[in-house]
């Protein structure tokens, strides 16, 4: 598999995609959107969590404009900038929020624009001291995109997400811990190794359950107390059923750690 804006690699379980474009600090143009995408794609199939960080000074400064992205040249009618969210970074976050197991996002220095939302997706969001957030299309006179909108406001509710939004200025690491954006900040130096040990933490558990949990809580964000109910109900039966939940039991009763192995 050879990849030339992002890095992937599998060890013990763990996927590791990684933003690889350090001249643009990490800006995701078209090309980069479809790497993240198959990246994510194959690390469903071998892997039973996945870490997304990003090279050198940032995560990822946004779409990358001087790529082509914004050409109103093309004699294809009228210019439409949405287009390419639904040809390419929609499919990314869609993947991201659908992924069969838990994504840790690591946050190195800038995430803004679409970067924003992409770490955002993360089910554990770690920052290193030096991370930032950055909703940076009012500078450029577009709205926000990739999620972003409904990200903000249902993590750190309307009033900070417009602030955020409307405003356009940098939420440093440690502002975003305050606000409930993100889990944890650590040192630079401690970022990927945090990132790991969490990761190793979400492999080594119940996959289908933890699998479960993840779509339980995205869909409880918006869903009803009725339906709400209803689906745990439906997802404990399915969870019940795997050999990683006899397994919990049987270790709980033996007053052991259990050894869960993902199926």
């Amino acid at each position: 598999m050879n990849f030339e804006k992002i890095t992937y690699s599998v060890e013990d379980k763990i996927a590791t995609i990684t933003f690889n474009d350090p001249a643009t600090m990490n800006a995701a143009g078209i090309d980069t959107a479809e790497e993240l995408l198959l990246a994510f794609e194959t690390a469903a199939k071998e892997a039973r969590a996945t870490i997304l960080t990003g090279t050198g000074r940032g995560f990822c400064s946004g779409a990358n404009l001087s790529a082509g992205l914004t050409n109103r040249e093309k004699p294809q009618g009228e210019f439409d900038a949405g287009k390419v969210l639904d040809l390419f970074y929609n499919p990314l976050v869609s993947a991201m929020r659908e992924h069969p197991h838990p994504i840790v996002t690591a946050i190195n220095g800038a995430a803004a624009g679409v970067g924003c939302s992409i770490a955002l997706l993360g089910d554990m969001v770690v920052c290193g001291e030096s991370a930032y957030f950055l909703q940076a299309f009012r500078r450029i006179g577009l709205v926000p995109d990739g999620g972003s909108t409904y990200l903000l406001a249902r993590t750190i509710g309307r009033v900070r997400a417009m602030e955020m939004a409307l405003l356009g200025e940098k939420l440093p690491a440690a502002k975003a811990l305050e606000w409930g954006l993100v889990n944890q900040v650590v040192s630079d130096e401690a970022l990927m190794p945090t990132a790991l040990e969490l990761a190793q933490r979400l492999a080594s558990g119940p996959t289908v359950a933890l699998a479960m949990t993840r779509d339980l809580v995205w869909a409880a964000v918006e869903d009803s107390w009725e339906n709400q109910l209803h689906a745990e109900r439906i997802a404990q039966r399915a969870a019940g059923r795997t050999e990683d939940s006899k397994e919990g039991i049987r270790a709980f009763l033996e007053k052991r750690p259990a050894n869960f192995t993902g199926s």
